[in-house]
């Protein structure tokens, strides 16, 4: 059984933290930077780890580590070596890891939840390029370069021994395949692999998001199939379109609402929308197992939604 199925067998919700950067820049951090939050494993590791612990006393049964834009190439660019930034990436995932053990000493931590899950984030080829192509995926690159550009950096995280590995914000198809057979030269790893959106139909680079989810759906090493990091009004009907695709977890971690202005690097946010909690009970209506935020969500979210969602199975 997975890491993530074992966790479903045992309660009825896997609870995923929230954002990062939006924390980040909560505490003062800037983070108009190519490598995004990435620099602060380097600058600043005790914010990073504020923030992973923030989200466990909310109740997050899943920390995703900062290392989405954390890359060789995109450490490369700013001076750093190689040596210096494959202990960058592994930090990622140490950080994390302590974190957990940290909070999981204290007995008090341990009622009624399980020991959180740490997934090595692994994002996109767009978000090196730091141009908002995450959103887009035209990155005219065959599926054997993507797969040479992620390779070294899913070796690293693999090597620092996270629970499992978060594939997210994949834009397009191609570049799902390419991760899912750099995944099988490293079993026995599970991963999930979630994609951002245009629609309720499509993910952003427009192939339907169904057709996705259903050539994943007899990949061993792809534990759940999802969205993240899209706007929260088309969840409901993504999660019913992977679901017609495959029966693995589905797994959903929107942005708060609204719409990123790549050019001016900032959130044109929606403000008439449902509070999150409310809207994690329509998703997890529509079947979603999974459940967190992307950005601008905070422990305030996640602890809503695990106090309104989580119970265990009996």
């Amino acid at each position: 059984m997975t890491r993530i199925g074992n966790a479903l067998s045992r309660q009825n919700i896997l609870v995923v933290d929230g954002a990062m950067g939006t924390q980040l820049e909560q505490r003062g951090c800037d983070l108009n930077d190519p490598i995004w939050s990435a620099r602060l494993l380097a600058e600043s590791p005790e914010t990073v780890a504020a923030v992973h612990t923030d989200y466990l006393k909310a109740g997050a049964d899943c920390l995703i580590t900062a290392s989405y834009q954390a890359t060789f190439e995109g450490f490369s660019a700013r001076g750093v070596s190689e040596t210096a930034a494959a202990g960058l990436i592994r930090s990622a995932v140490t950080l994390a890891r302590d974190c957990v053990d940290t909070f999981w000493a204290d007995p008090a931590n341990r009622k009624d939840r399980m020991k959180p899950l740490v997934a090595a984030s692994v994002g996109p080829y767009g978000a090196y390029l730091a141009d908002g192509s995450e959103f887009r995926g035209d990155y005219n690159l065959s599926e054997s370069e993507l797969a040479a550009f992620h390779r070294k950096r899913l070796a690293t995280l693999i090597q620092a021994g996270p629970d499992l590995l978060a594939c997210e914000t994949i834009p397009c198809f191609s570049e799902a395949r390419a991760l899912a057979a750099l995944l099988e030269e490293f079993v026995p790893v599970e991963a999930w692999v979630s994609f951002s959106a245009r629609d309720g139909r499509h993910i952003s680079n427009g192939e339907p998001v169904r057709d996705c989810a259903a050539w994943l759906d007899d990949k061993p090493s792809v534990a759940a199939v999802g969205i993240n990091c899209t706007d929260p009004q088309y969840i409901p009907s993504l999660i019913r379109e992977i679901r017609w695709g495959t029966d693995k977890p589905v797994i959903v971690y929107p942005n708060r609402g609204g719409v990123w202005d790549a050019a001016a690097k900032t959130w044109l946010m929606d403000h008439g929308l449902p509070t999150f909690d409310e809207m994690a009970a329509r998703w997890f209506d529509a079947g979603a197992r999974l459940i967190g935020g992307c950005c601008q969500t905070g422990p305030a979210d996640i602890r809503a939604l695990a106090k309104a969602l989580k119970q265990p199975k009996t």
